[in-house]
């Protein structure tokens, strides 16, 4: 999936003794990567990271026909998955517990049917194809045990796109904290993770885009600050496609099988890690505004924020009460 994108605000850093800025940049997972880390010497290098992103894609990619994932799409009842997969689907299935379905990584023949996989689509799924599906769609019907992933059914298969990218930004982060690096940002497609101040104690800025008033515009909308979890977000006004003279929506309603339609334009979550706010920022789209936001206030361990369009057209913003404490006086 596509995010709204994130910009690291100010982040030149006071030269102090002999701490400095090392920036790594490139490109994986089908978006751009930019990882900022403070410290005497270059400990961690470009060709390092790049070899964690082979080891993900190799896991998670759909992409990928020979990836784990990939592999176990095309398993009759099981496969032997390696950890990468299997922390990811431990995570979705709690995740998917936790929003009573909303958030569903068995929605992936959905996705395909909408044209929003790997494959181009001639026309849009009618119901008696959204019909035939729904009976492959459920979490419920994954199993774990001993390293094996189960299904029940051979027809199901997962996408784990909105909750994968999340999870390498995480994998990213701990490995720059194996290196004993206490003061990063990893970013991925503007899902970010970060930890520490810069080197003269100011902590870090991020922008939160909005849709502007022309096509393909954007403008800074928010700015917010925190030194030590993760921010990401997900919108419906970049990850779109138009077919048969439709808009159609990528978050796609697991229980109905027709993509979501509410007054959501994005959601950006803070959480303690991007695993977390990666699966949360989907969901949260796919509830609409009054029950996301309820579902967040009960929460103490996530903040959100919320841009969406008003009854009569009016693009407008609102947040869960802990997110507040993260915005920047303007």
């Amino acid at each position: 999936m596509l995010w709204l994108y994130f910009f690291l605000m100010n982040c030149a850093p006071v030269p102090q003794q002999s701490t400095r800025k090392i920036l790594i940049e490139g490109f994986a997972q089908g978006t751009s990567y930019h990882i900022t880390y403070y410290a005497a010497d270059s400990v961690v290098k470009k060709q390092q990271i790049d070899s964690l992103f082979n080891v993900l894609d190799n896991s998670l990619s759909i992409y990928k026909p020979n990836s784990v994932i990939s592999r176990f799409n095309r398993s009759r009842k099981s496969l032997r998955i390696d950890k990468h997969l299997e922390t990811v689907v431990v995570k979705a299935k709690g995740v998917w517990k936790d929003t009573d379905g909303v958030f569903d990584i068995t929605v992936q023949p959905l996705v395909k049917a909408w044209g929003f996989g790997n494959e181009t689509i001639s026309r849009l799924p009618d119901s008696p194809t959204i019909n035939s599906i729904l009976p492959c769609v459920g979490t419920e019907m994954l199993r774990i045990a001993k390293n094996r992933l189960y299904k029940q059914q051979k027809c199901v298969t997962i996408d784990v796109n909105g909750i994968a990218q999340g999870y390498s930004v995480d994998v990213i982060a701990d490995f720059l904290e194996q290196n004993q690096l206490a003061s990063y940002l990893v970013e991925i497609g503007g899902e970010i993770r970060i930890k520490g101040n810069k080197p003269d104690g100011e902590k870090m800025k991020i922008g939160i885009e909005a849709p502007g008033g022309l096509e393909n515009e954007t403008v800074m909308q928010k700015i917010i600050t925190l030194n030590e979890g993760a921010v990401t977000t997900s919108g419906n006004y970049r990850k779109f496609h138009e077919s048969e003279g439709k808009r159609i929506n990528h978050i796609i309603n697991p229980v109905t099988g027709y993509p979501v339609e509410n007054e959501l334009i994005s959601v950006t979550v803070i959480a303690k890690d991007a695993i977390t706010a990666d699966a949360y920022d989907n969901t949260l789209l796919a509830m609409g505004l009054k029950e996301a936001l309820a579902f967040v206030e009960k929460r103490e361990d996530m903040a959100a924020f919320f841009i969406y369009k008003t009854n009569d057209g009016k693009v407008t913003d609102t947040a869960s009460s802990r997110f507040y404490q993260y915005l920047v006086d303007e």
